[in-house]
C-alpha cells in the first residue's frame, strides 16, 4: 500500500533526479561549446616535414662603384650551386633594386656616405642564383628613401624573390605543405624593431602560430674587420644603436624561434646552440661587387645550410667556407679558413654552446648540457 509519504518522497527523488540529469546536459553542453570554441580560437596547423635553410651574409648585387656583368649574377657565379642546395634560401640584400629616391648623401654625396643602387633587373641575379627570400631590415635598404625601397620590394617580387622585413611583416612560405615564416629586425624606422624586446616577443609569437618552422633575421652589431666576437650588451656603429645581439637573439628563440640568422659586422662571428635552436650571429659579406673593403677576416665568407625537423629543432648542418676575391665575389674554399675561425669564435663567445664546423663542413652541436 502506497501512503502519501511514500508517493512525496519518490516525487522528490524523481525530481532530484531530473535535476541532477539537467545539470549533467548543461555541463555536457559547456563542455561540448568549449571544445568547439578552442578549435575555433587556436586551428592546429597541418603537420609539417624536414625543411633545409640555406643563409648567405650579406649581398649587394651594384651601386655606382660598380655593376657586376650578366645583371649581377656574375657576382654570385660561383656559388649558386651553393645557394641552390636548400628548400629555402635567404641572404640579407644591402642596397636598392631602383631607378628613382633621392639618395640619403645629397648631391653631391657627402664624404664617407654611401648609397647603394642597383638596376631593377640585377634582382633576377637571386633569383638565377637559387635565392628564395631577402632580408630589408638592414641600414641600406632605405639608401633611397621610400621610394627606392618600394622599387625594390616591386623588383624582387617580380623575380619571385619573397622579402620581410618591414614594420610587422611575417612573410610565410610554404615547402610541400610546411610553412616557414621568415621575420627580419633591424635598428631603423623602417624595419621592425631590434631594440624592441617586448615587440619581438610580439611578432615572434605571431609568426610561430601561422607556421610549423620560424626563421628570424636580425641585422646587428658593430662593423669592420675587428668586430669577429659578439659583444655582452648593445653595440653601435657610427652613432647608431646596433642592438644587443645575445638578448635579442634569445629573446626570439624564447618566443619561438627556431634558427636565427644574423648580418652586420661584415665579418663572420660565431655560431651558438640556444635552448637546442642555432643562432648564427654572422656570416660576413656574400658578395659585394667592387663595394665593401676585402682583405684578412673580411674576405672570409660562407653558407649555411641547416636541415630543421618538422617542428623547427636542428637534425644536421653543413658549412660551406668561401674566400672573396678582390672584387668581393666569393669562391669556394677548400681549406676552411672560415670554418676554422667560425670554430674558434664560437669557442671563445658561448663556451660549451659554441658549435664545431668539422673539416667535412659538417655542423656539430656541442653536447647537452
Amino acid at each position: 500500500m502506497t501512503t502519501q509519504a511514500t508517493v512525496v518522497r519518490r516525487r522528490r527523488l524523481a525530481a532530484a533526479g531530473a535535476a541532477l540529469l539537467i545539470v549533467g546536459l548543461l555541463v555536457l553542453g559547456v563542455s561540448l561549446m568549449s571544445r568547439d570554441h578552442a578549435a575555433v580560437a587556436a586551428p592546429k596547423l597541418p603537420p609539417g616535414r624536414p625543411v633545409t635553410i640555406a643563409w648567405g651574409g650579406d649581398t649587394t648585387l651594384g651601386s655606382s662603384f660598380g655593376l657586376p656583368p650578366q645583371n649581377g649574377f656574375a657576382a654570385l657565379r660561383y656559388v649558386a650551386p651553393l645557394l641552390g642546395a636548400a628548400d629555402l634560401t635567404a641572404v640579407n640584400s644591402e642596397g636598392t633594386f631602383a631607378t628613382g629616391g633621392s639618395s640619403k648623401c645629397g648631391t653631391p654625396p657627402s664624404p664617407n656616405c654611401f648609397a647603394f643602387r642597383a638596376p631593377p633587373l640585377n634582382a633576377s641575379a637571386l633569383r638565377r642564383a637559387g635565392v628564395d627570400i631577402a632580408n630589408l631590415a638592414n641600414n641600406h635598404a632605405f639608401d633611397f628613401g621610400a621610394i627606392g625601397l618600394g622599387q625594390t620590394v616591386t623588383s624582387l617580387k617580380r623575380q619571385r624573390v619573397a622579402v620581410t622585413g618591414r614594420p610587422g611583416e611575417i612573410t610565410v612560405l610554404k615547402v610541400d605543405g610546411a610553412r616557414v615564416a621568415f621575420v627580419g629586425f633591424a635598428a631603423y624606422p623602417w624595419a621592425s624593431s631590434i631594440n624592441d624586446l617586448a615587440g619581438v616577443r610580439a611578432l615572434v609569437a605571431r609568426a610561430a602560430a601561422r607556421a610549423n618552422v620560424v626563421v628570424v633575421m636580425m641585422h646587428a652589431g658593430a662593423e669592420g674587420a675587428a668586430q669577429t666576437h659578439v659583444p655582452v650588451g648593445p653595440e653601435e656603429a657610427f652613432g647608431e644603436q646596433r642592438g644587443d645581439s645575445r638578448a635579442f637573439a634569445h629573446t626570439a628563440v624564447d618566443a619561438g624561434a627556431d634558427l636565427v640568422l644574423g648580418s652586420g659586422p661584415h665579418v663572420v662571428r660565431g655560431i651558438e646552440l640556444y635552448r637546442q635552436r642555432l643562432i648564427a650571429y654572422s656570416l660576413g659579406n656574400l658578395a659585394g661587387y667592387k663595394n665593401f673593403a676585402s682583405g684578412g677576416n673580411l674576405s672570409l665568407s660562407g653558407i649555411l645550410r641547416t636541415t630543421l625537423d618538422e617542428d623547427g629543432a636542428f637534425l644536421t648542418g653543413r658549412f660551406s667556407s668561401l674566400l672573396l676575391d678582390a672584387e668581393n665575389i666569393p669562391r669556394p674554399d677548400r681549406t676552411g679558413q672560415t670554418a676554422k675561425l667560425i670554430t674558434e669564435l664560437s669557442r671563445s663567445d658561448f663556451g660549451n654552446r659554441g658549435v664545431v664546423i668539422r673539416r667535412s663542413g659538417l655542423v656539430e652541436l656541442p653536447p647537452p648540457t
